[in-house]
């Protein structure tokens, strides 16, 4: 049965072109029933909603008006992008605050209808400039498994180009959880990235367990990012500009921001 808890394993990347760069690194993650949020939090003297703990989950760290309720910002948002929101169970596989702080590369929003049958995943991404993107997912009907296809509309790594398109597999996260994503240009895919993780239950011993192994989830997090990205530009990787909305290109200030791209998620 699909039901909130933590779900720990591991991330792995695979770059193949224009140099190739592999890395794997232990994490974990939240999985969160929506409607539920608050009270699970109460569950841990060491989890919070919407104030400093150990651990926390705060409104303002996903989309829209952090002052409405999650699933009524989900279907604004949906709407706004043509998609009719199943009217099952939500969950949210996400990084929590740590200490205060938190950076999600990506979180995914599991959409399921009244008789748990996966229907709608969301991958809302962000990038280390403040930007984010929101890619609403339907399965190809041609497939036996939940993939989904998307244009690359949001910069992230300075290392990847604007031309990309996504290529997104899902299990559905019960005992166990792979969520995987590829890009590709022309045909060709250049790089991959892959969360195989598997479930614990959301108790307060489990919390208590997985945050001394890692007391500061999103702090490692955003310190791959910077060591990744270095290794990177240490072996040549070519640097792609990002360009304002004005259309003026940054090459000179992205060279120096290397570090505080590449590496996340959603290279």
């Amino acid at each position: 049965m699909i039901d909130s808890g933590l779900f720990v394993g591991t991330l792995r990347h695979r770059r193949f072109t224009p140099v190739e760069h592999v890395f794997t690194y232990p994490l974990f993650m939240a999985l969160l029933d929506i409607d539920r949020v608050p009270e699970l939090m109460r569950l841990s003297r060491l989890t919070s909603h919407n104030r400093w703990n150990w651990a926390s989950f705060d409104d303002r760290d996903h989309l829209g008006d952090p002052a409405l309720p999650l699933r009524d910002r989900l279907v604004v948002d949906a709407t706004r992008h043509g998609i009719e929101l199943p009217a099952g169970r939500i969950f949210l596989l996400t990084h929590l605050r740590y200490l205060g702080y938190c950076f999600n590369p990506v979180s995914f929003f599991y959409c399921f209808d009244g008789a748990d049958r996966l229907q709608v995943v969301l991958a809302e991404v962000r990038n280390t400039f403040g930007g984010s993107h929101r890619y609403w997912l339907r399965p190809d009907p041609a497939s036996r498994t939940f993939r989904a296809g998307a244009a690359k509309s949001l910069y992230v790594s300075p290392f990847m180009p604007a031309d990309l398109e996504y290529t997104f597999a899902f299990t559905p996260p019960d005992g166990r959880l792979v969520a995987h994503m590829e890009t590709s240009q022309a045909g060709s895919v250049g790089f991959d990235a892959t969360l195989s993780l598997e479930r614990r239950p959301w108790s307060a011993g489990e919390i208590r367990r997985v945050l001394v192994r890692y007391p500061a989830m999103t702090a490692r997090v955003m310190a791959g990012i910077h060591w990744e990205a270095l290794k990177l530009w240490w072996k040549g990787a070519p640097v792609v500009p990002r360009v304002t909305a004005d259309g003026v290109g940054e090459r000179a200030a992205q060279a120096a921001m290397t570090t505080r791209q590449a590496g996340s998620w959603k290279e």
